[in-house]
């Protein structure tokens, strides 16, 4: 693979611009078998809480028309195991590696943040966006001044550069990110996923034992590439945009929009191979277009 791909993003040079999402490849172990981890540009990893969390009962994954539902409700070991058993296995491969963590508490996220600024990883996803946990999550990222608060705290805490991944579930999405931005943050992520709901007719219950879970997948990529150019035209750090991407066509249009680096999530459920793909076709894309780096396309957009 060529220069053309390279992208620079907080100080952090990623080989390509496509990153699967947290919560949506795990901590690489199942695709290492498929092709070398190194192929992509950077991993965000399964979110990361202070102590090992279950997550929420199932059944806690629907599908939907264009897209899927989740209720997992941050299922993972914890920040030790994090610590001394993924990421050392993560270190084993040449990636970039983003920690994404959540908390109950503005001290919990703040502390998570702590313990991650003693390892390696090159960057912090703070998510203050998850629709699927009745602490934290949501209820931060849809307050501009509790978003405030809790990016400054973990701002104290950390060096590393950080990045806040912000709720699509808001009125304004501009104001949350320029709330995370004045308070500290170095970048955004988004957008994650919709609020969602379905219902099983036969038994008059919700599909899901949550009642409501994240929606994402290809429904949502119209909602992502319209709230990545409004962002990315309000605040003056970069955007990670993510949300449907499922093709190097659409990783280029969510960068026309603004994003100057790109997630893949659901759609890696559906092909494992999904971002490697995506990786080919922006290289080609590169060459049909004469492109001396992909950075170029970031933005471009001319509204009518």
């Amino acid at each position: 693979m060529s220069k053309r791909l390279e992208t620079q993003f907080c100080g952090v040079t990623f080989k390509n611009p496509i990153i699967p999402a947290s919560g949506t490849y795990g901590y690489g172990r199942e695709y290492e078998s498929l092709y070398p981890l190194s192929t992509l540009g950077g991993i965000s990893v399964k979110g990361t809480t202070l102590n090992r969390r279950e997550g929420n009962p199932g059944p806690r994954v629907a599908e939907t028309p264009s897209g899927m539902l989740n209720s997992v409700g941050l299922q993972n070991g914890g920040v030790e195991k994090f610590i001394s058993y993924e990421l050392p296995n993560l270190r084993k491969s040449d990636i970039v590696v983003i920690a994404n963590i959540a908390g109950a508490s503005v001290e919990e996220c703040a502390e998570l943040a702590a313990r991650v600024d003693e390892t390696d990883v090159e960057m912090i996803e703070l998510n203050i966006s998850c629709p699927n946990v009745k602490q934290g999550g949501a209820a931060f990222g849809t307050d501009c001044a509790v978003a405030g608060a809790v990016t400054k705290a973990v701002r104290d805490a950390t060096k590393k550069p950080l990045m806040v991944k912000l709720s699509p579930n808001v009125t304004s999405i501009t104001d949350i990110a320029k709330s995370v931005e004045a308070n500290g943050a170095d970048a955004v992520s988004l957008i994650n996923t919709l609020l969602g709901m379905r219902i099983n007719i036969k038994t008059g219950r919700p599909i899901l034992k949550n009642n409501v879970g994240g929606l994402s997948g290809p429904a949502v990529f119209p909602v992502a590439v319209r709230m990545v150019w409004q962002v990315a035209n309000a605040v003056n750090i970069p955007v990670m945009g993510m949300g449907g991407v499922a093709t190097w066509e659409d990783a280029v249009e969510i960068m026309m929009a603004g994003a100057s680096a790109v997630q893949v999530g659901a759609a890696i459920f559906a092909d494992p191979y999904a971002p490697v793909k995506i990786i080919e076709g922006l290289e080609k894309y590169c060459i049909d277009n004469n492109l001396e780096n992909i950075s170029e396309i970031v933005g471009t957009v001319k509204p009518w």
